[in-house]
Order: structure tokens, then C-alpha cells, then sequence
């Protein structure tokens, strides 16, 4: 019994590194980049969000975690090049890293039986991350909005150009996995 325990856990934490990697590997192929930031990727919330539907919301958030902190390692080099004060680092460090990445391990909190509540718990997470960039960009980044633009509606601009299509890419990935019988049992099972 205790054998068959370890076992399932040293699949899940096999799963969780392959798929936290996944993730990490393909933020990195950027198939439009924002001039201050965000990017548009090749479905790299997926994996992330894959997770969640399949081990559940805490195991989610625990993975989902991780791989906010491998998005900082990756952007550490730039996000210390922007000349930030330690206030707008820590803020941009908090709502664009940790926060937004993080919500991605809330994919699985609808459930995973059905393809409503699978792109309903996608839906929440990017609305989640929408809203956490939005408060970076008011709060952090209000001095790079252009003059005469009002900062709220430059933020909600901003990130939405960027998480809209994300968005898309990320439920028609979901859409695409889950519509193979197989592979939907692998994941969900």
C-alpha cells in the first residue's frame, strides 16, 4: 500500500516538473512581444493550467507558483535593467510575476469533467492575470503611459492586447487536447 502511494506521488511530481518545464519552454517561444512588456506565446499557460484540472487546486496553485518563479528568473535580467525603485520592483515583482502566474493554478476550481467549466476555470485565470497586470499598470508603470492617455484605460489597453490572444490560443489548446478521447483520459484521469 505505502509503495503504491510513493509511487503515485513520484508520478505526480514527475508530471508537475515535465509540465512546469513545458510551460517555462514555451514562454520563451514568443509569437508577438509587447514593447514594455507581455507577450503573446505558444500556449505557455497551458501546462500550467493542465495541472490544476488534473491534480486538483491546491496542487495548482503549489505548481503554478514555481513557475512564476522561473518567469522571474527568465525577465530578472530586463526587469532590473528598467531603473525601478525598490517599491515599483517589489510592486512589479507582485503583480506581474508572482500574482498573475500564480492564479494560473486556479484553472481546476469549476472541475475538470466538462469542456464549460475546463474553459470557464481558463477564463477565470487569464481574467485574474488581466486584472493583476492592470494594477501593475496603474500602480507601477503609470509614469510609461503616453501623454494624454488616461492610465486606466492605457493599462486595460495594454493587457489586453497581449491576454486577449492568449486567452484564445490557451482555450483553443484546451479544446484541441481534450477533443482526443485518449489524451483527455491521460490528463484528466
Amino acid at each position: 500500500m505505502e509503495t503504491s502511494k510513493s509511487h503515485g506521488l513520484l508520478i505526480r511530481l514527475v508530471t508537475s516538473a515535465v509540465l512546469i518545464a513545458l510551460a517555462a519552454a514555451l514562454s520563451n517561444i514568443k509569437l508577438m512581444a509587447m514593447p514594455l512588456g507581455g507577450s503573446i506565446t505558444l500556449l505557455s499557460m497551458l501546462p500550467i493550467c493542465l495541472l490544476s484540472l488534473k491534480y486538483g487546486v491546491k496542487w495548482g496553485i503549489v505548481c503554478a507558483f514555481l513557475y512564476s518563479l522561473t518567469q522571474i528568473m527568465f525577465d530578472l535580467g530586463s526587469i532590473m535593467s528598467w531603473g525601478l525603485t525598490l517599491k515599483t520592483w517589489i510592486g512589479c515583482l507582485t503583480f506581474d510575476y508572482i500574482l498573475p502566474f500564480t492564479a494560473l493554478g486556479l484553472a481546476g476550481i469549476f472541475g475538470n469533467k466538462t469542456i464549460p467549466r475546463i474553459c470557464a476555470g481558463i477564463s477565470l485565470v487569464l481574467a485574474i492575470r488581466l486584472l493583476s497586470h492592470y494594477i501593475s499598470g496603474v500602480i507601477v508603470f503609470a509614469t510609461w503611459c503616453p501623454e494624454g492617455w488616461n492610465v486606466y484605460l492605457y493599462s486595460l489597453a495594454y493587457n489586453s492586447a497581449f491576454l486577449l490572444p492568449e486567452l484564445i490560443l490557451t482555450i483553443a489548446g484546451a479544446l484541441a487536447l481534450f477533443k482526443v478521447p485518449a489524451t483527455r483520459k491521460l490528463l484528466l484521469a
